[in-house]
Order: structure tokens, then C-alpha cells, then sequence
């Protein structure tokens, strides 16, 4: 169990800590003359239920609330310290404000020096400080009088700390690795050290991990939880990782050490925000963002609605970016850091900077709200865009990959590693409906065209799929006979592109001159007219209409090739890119395969590059694997 400390600045929260652990937290020359804490301290001890506690000790000072707020996060129960001769303080109030902001539901409040006051005088403070609670998370705390001094309470508050210890549910240790970092510093001897409570998965020497946000990677050479040497942490402990590969001031407070599939910051989050004194907001507000241990600049956008428990929707730009999780939550002061204005829980870390503020972005933001992982991607699905980025939304929940089955055991997921998106069966099955009638519909509007386009069509249905999920759902309906590709185009197996008895009977005419040993170099449509002696317009029109129909291409102006030998020569630059050691091929190697002219052999491979068959480096190209069977 990790327990921190809350309260107004002298209240004798260190004194407290140092009466329960033996330690005193204070480590600091300044701490020590100044007699006040000023960074965060930290002590364990075992209290009696044969685990140890770690205690995180942070500042009372208005001026150091950012302090407080960085020790806060993570802990397991919150040890509130309201001095019996001062009673409940401005600072007490917004610590209790910013515990309450950050989730914090667990609490025990001292009431310390309690030497100091008579009986009526605690029991009237008793009463006030059920009344601050009430309204709180942490309304059913326990109050306790305690004094350092005469000892007073000391061991019943020990007592009360073992048994919410031992009532401390284990964290899963089984999501990926985060530690956001709270300290850095460098050992003699061991290197770079950093600190900070092990949010989730488990850490062991060896670990190959990367400090977020600037992507740097390490290794684990040795760990330490709650102040021991071991060789694996988990979940929930206070950790401290000797780590390879930086130095200390490579990596500050704020950081993250995750997993390396976790790396992934942001600059800019959709939030659910619980104001303390809720008033309009000014959009373009400034504020400061305490996110973990983090702080940053953030400029506030309202999204025009609210969660039902009356916390606003509101997207915040970070002025740099930051690691963050799907429902993390944080705290917003003012920018002055002077003032705490409210705080709440991340929504989404990658949302759109326009329409930001639809009816479909605020339902799908009231989805994302759901904390559980299965039930929130069901509801995401069930909203506009009906479809979700699977491996994102693993990574930014932090969620394990080999969780993903049973996170999605509802949904459809398709697409390519990486790049998966999950989509409810029912909508899928209505996207290929709507394939079908998009396609019948254009083919009687239609009737001498081939189809319609690959990114024509996806562009046309709703949801609009990313470009290689709907390359795999388009290839799944050409595997079951639904639909038919050739050369860049989507029809129906029943299609037939048909074209008069007139102008078959002219094309009769011209298809042997674009074939057999001429193919690679077949006559333009001027030479064509002239070997027909027919207008040149009409044999355009003529070609242009035989494009459409696919039964050729057109390579260049007035060029066109039967589409068969355009299958053969894209054959050839398979063949061509196979056969180099790195994939590239020159243009004059593919000359002289179609044995043509360098101009035309030139104009065919810019035709590929356009679509999309090949990718082009300089005089150089390869075969774009992802559109290999283009033809």
C-alpha cells in the first residue's frame, strides 16, 4: 500500500510519518533548516500486517501544490494531517479539493498535536471536519487525534493503517509497464536512478523499457521497491529502476517509463472536467495541467456539452507533448499557479482539431468515459464512426496486446497488423450491403463504364474505413465472389460493360494493331485514324470508351495498350523487382524486357506509378507490395 500525505504547511506531517516509520522524509539541507518539507519524502515501514507500506510525504506550502499533486497520484489511501491548534486550513481545503479531483476515495485524517487542545476543542474540530468531508469522496473516513509528542494515538493510527493495507486490492500486474517518474537522480557506482509508483504491469532487470515523451530507450540493470533489492515489481509498489542508457538529466519529473508499445504523446486530449467553482469557460483559456508528475501549459477549449454528473467536455493543447493514458486523471490550477480550478480524467489523446464539438464527437467522448475496456469499445462501436483503431485504443489504455481477443470478443476486427480496426458484425455486414447497392446502382446509371474506382468506392460508404482496412474487406468480398477488381476498378460479378454494334465493329479493326509483337509499342490514335482512314476524334472517343469498358489503358495522351498487355508488363516489373537484391530496378532494364523505346517505356512506368503498382526513388523503382495485384 502506498499512503500520502495531505494537509496545511506545519501541521506535522513529516513528524507524523517519521512517528510511524522511523524515518524522517525531510531530505534536504533547506528542509532541515527551514523545518518545513519542500520535495517529496518518502519512508517504509511494516505496520504489522507483514507487507510493507510505503508513506509518500509531500509539501503543505500553497506555493508548492504542484508538489503535492505529483506525490498524490497513484497512492492507495491518503493520511490527512489537520493540525487540533489550527484547525482545517486554506491548504487543507484544496488538498482535500485535489484528492477528491484525482479519485482519491480512501482516507484516515490525524488530527495531530493533539496535546495541544482540550477535549471539546477536538471534538468541535471533529465536527467541522466531518462536514468538510461530507460532500467528498472520502466522507466516511476515520478521524483520529494523534500527538507526536505524548504518543497519543500513535500505535491505534498504526493499527488502522495495517488493516487498510491489508484490504488493499493488488493492482493487475498484467497491462503493460508505466512508472511515471517523480525523481532522477544519479548513484556512484550504479548511474542513472529514477522513481516513481509502478501504475501498472511489472518491471524485472533485464527489461528492455522507453522513457516517454522523448522516446529514449533504456534498460533495467536493478530495481528496488519499498525499499528493498528485488529482482521483479509489480503493480502498486513504489519503484526505483537503475537504468542504462541516460543520464540523469535526460529525464525529468513528469516523465513515464513504459513498455516500449506504450510510446506514443500527445499534445492534445479530450477531457471530462469537474470545475471547484464552476463558471462559464472562455475558450482559448490558459491553465497550468498537472498530468501525473507532470506540468505544462495548456490552452482550453469547451466542447460545447457535459457528462451527466455535470463534468464539462473540454479539449486541452498542451504547449509540449506529454505521455499520458486513457483515464488518467489530473489536475487544472490557474496561470498564475496560484489557484486550483478543477480537475478530472482523460478522455481521448488523439481527438480531431476541427469539429471537435459535434453531437457524434460528444457521444463518442460519453463512451470513452466507460473505465472498463470491453464495455467501452462496445459503446464506441455502437457511435459515429462505428468503427475503432484497435491498436491504438489498447495503447492508450495500456491495455496488453494479448488482451485484445477477449476486449474485442464482440466485434469484427480486420485489417493489417498494426493497423486493426474493430467494428461491430452488424455494421460490417451493412457496409457490404451498401458496397453492393452503391455498385448496382452506379452500374445502371452507368452502363459502358467497367466500375467504379477502389478509393471512389470507399470513399463513397459510410463508415469511411482507413484505405487498408478497406483494401482487406474489399479483398474478403472478392474471395467470396461478391465483387470482381480489375485494373484499379469494382464491379459486380454480373457486369458486363457493353458497347454498340458500331463501334464493336470498328474496334474489331483496331485490336490488332495494338497486338502481338506491336504491343509493347502499339501506334498512337493518329496513326490509328490513319491506318483506318476514320476521323481521329472518333477513334479518341473510340479508345476512351474501350478504357472505361477495360479493355485497354491509357498510358499516356492518345496512347493506349490492351489491357492484357498492360497485365504482362506489370508482370514483368514483378519479376524485375524480385530478381534485384534490394527490390529497385532501373528503367532501362524494364526497356529492355518490352523491347520499346526508352520514351514509351518511360511513360509505362510513370502510368504504374500513378497507380500505384510501383514506388519510385530517384531513376529508381519497386514494386509497392501492398498493390502487387493490381493486375
Amino acid at each position: 500500500m502506498i499512503v500520502g500525505t495531505a494537509g496545511h504547511i506545519d501541521h506535522g506531517k513529516t513528524a507524523l510519518v517519521r512517528a510511524l516509520t522511523g524515518v524522517d522524509t525531510d531530505r534536504l539541507a533547506e528542509e532541515k533548516a527551514r523545518g518545513i518539507t519542500i520535495d517529496l519524502g518518502f519512508a517504509y515501514a511494516d505496520l504489522g500486517d507483514g507487507s510493507v507500506t510505503g508513506f509518500v510525504d509531500v509539501p503543505g506550502h500553497e506555493r508548492l501544490v504542484h508538489t503535492m499533486v505529483a506525490g498524490a497520484g497513484g497512492i492507495d489511501l491518503a493520511l490527512i494531517v489537520i493540525a487540533a491548534d489550527d484547525g482545517i486550513m486554506p491548504q487543507t481545503q484544496e488538498h482535500l479539493a485535489i484528492l477528491s479531483l484525482l479519485g482519491v476515495s480512501r482516507a484516515i485524517v490525524a488530527i495531530s498535536k493533539a496535546d495541544l487542545a482540550d477535549t471539546e476543542s477536538i471534538a468541535a474540530l471533529r465536527k467541522d471536519i466531518a462536514a468538510a468531508l461530507a460532500t467528498t469522496p472520502l466522507a466516511r473516513a476515520p478521524i483520529l487525534p494523534v500527538s507526536v509528542v505524548s504518543g497519543q494515538g500513535i500505535e491505534a493510527l498504526r493499527d488502522m493503517l495495517a488493516v487498510a493495507a491489508a484490504e488493499t486490492t493488488a493492482r493487475d500486474a498484467s497491462g503493460e509497464v508505466r512508472l511515471i517518474v517523480d525523481r532522477s537522480f544519479t548513484l556512484e557506482g550504479a548511474g542513472t536512478v529514477v522513481t516513481g509508483i509502478l501504475r501498472s504491469g511489472a518491471v524485472a532487470a533485464g527489461d528492455q523499457l522507453v522513457v516517454s515523451p522523448s522516446g529514449m530507450p533504456v534498460r533495467v540493470r536493478g530495481l528496488r521497491a519499498q525499499n528493498r533489492r528485488i529482482e521483479r515489481a509489480e503493480a502498486g509498489a513504489r519503484v526505483a529502476l537503475n537504468l542504462a542508457g541516460a543520464a540523469k538529466d535526460q529525464i525529468r519529473r513528469g516523465d513515464m517509463v513504459v513498455s516500449p508499445g506504450l510510446h506514443a504523446p500527445t499534445d492534445r486530449i479530450d477531457v471530462a472536467l469537474r470545475w471547484i467553482d464552476p463558471k462559464p469557460l472562455r475558450s482559448g483559456l490558459r491553465a497550468r495541467l498537472h498530468l501525473g508528475a507532470a506540468e505544462v501549459e495548456a490552452r482550453l477549449v469547451p466542447l460545447g456539452a457535459a457528462l451527466t454528473d455535470g463534468r464539462e467536455l473540454v479539449q486541452m493543447v498542451l504547449e509540449r507533448p506529454l505521455a499520458a493514458r486513457i483515464g488518467d486523471t489530473f489536475i487544472l490550477r490557474d496561470g498564475s499557479a496560484s489557484r486550483t480550478l478543477g480537475g478530472g480524467r482523460l478522455l481521448d489523446l488523439r481527438p480531431p482539431a476541427r469539429r471537435r464539438a459535434t453531437p457524434e464527437r460528444h457521444a463518442a467522448l460519453r463512451a470513452a468515459d466507460i473505465d472498463d475496456p470491453t464495455s467501452a469499445l462496445s459503446a464506441l462501436l455502437a457511435v459515429t464512426p462505428n468503427y475503432v483503431e484497435l491498436d491504438v485504443f489498447l495503447r492508450d489504455r495500456a491495455v496488453p496486446s494479448s488482451s485484445a481477443d477477449a476486449v474485442s470478443a464482440d466485434a469484427s476486427v480486420i485489417g493489417p497488423a498494426g493497423g486493426r480496426v474493430a467494428i461491430l458484425p452488424r455494421t460490417l455486414d451493412a457496409l457490404n450491403t451498401a458496397m453492393q447497392q452503391t455498385l448496382l446502382a452506379h452500374h445502371d446509371s452507368n452502363p459502358d463504364l467497367q466500375g467504379i474506382g477502389h478509393e471512389a468506392l470507399r470513399l463513397s460508404l459510410t463508415p469511411r474505413l482507413p484505405k487498408p482496412v478497406f483494401d482487406a474487406v474489399l479483398r474478403d468480398a472478392i474471395t467470396a465472389g461478391r465483387l470482381v477488381a480489375e485494373a484499379g476498378f469494382v464491379r459486380l460479378p454480373a457486369h458486363a460493360p457493353k458497347m454498340s454494334a458500331a463501334d464493336e465493329g470498328v474496334y474489331a479493326r483496331i485490336a490488332p494493331l495494338l497486338a502481338a509483337e506491336q504491343r509493347f509499342r502499339p501506334p498512337r490514335v493518329r496513326d490509328i485514324a490513319g491506318a483506318l482512314d476514320l476521323p481521329e476524334p472518333e477513334i479518341r472517343r473510340l479508345m476512351k470508351l474501350s478504357a472505361r469498358l477495360g479493355r485497354v489503358d491509357q498510358i499516356a495522351h492518345d496512347h493506349f495498350f490492351l489491357r492484357e498487355t498492360t497485365a504482362e508488363m506489370a508482370a514483368i516489373i514483378r519479376r524485375l523487382s524480385a530478381q534485384a537484391d534490394d527490390g529497385w530496378f532501373t528503367a532501362p532494364a524494364f526497356r529492355d524486357e518490352v523491347q520499346s523505346g526508352r520514351k514509351v517505356a518511360i511513360e509505362v512506368l510513370d502510368f504504374f506509378d500513378r497507380l500505384g503498382l510501383t514506388t519510385r526513388r530517384g531513376d529508381l523503382r519497386q514494386l509497392n507490395r501492398h498493390r502487387a495485384d493490381l493486375f
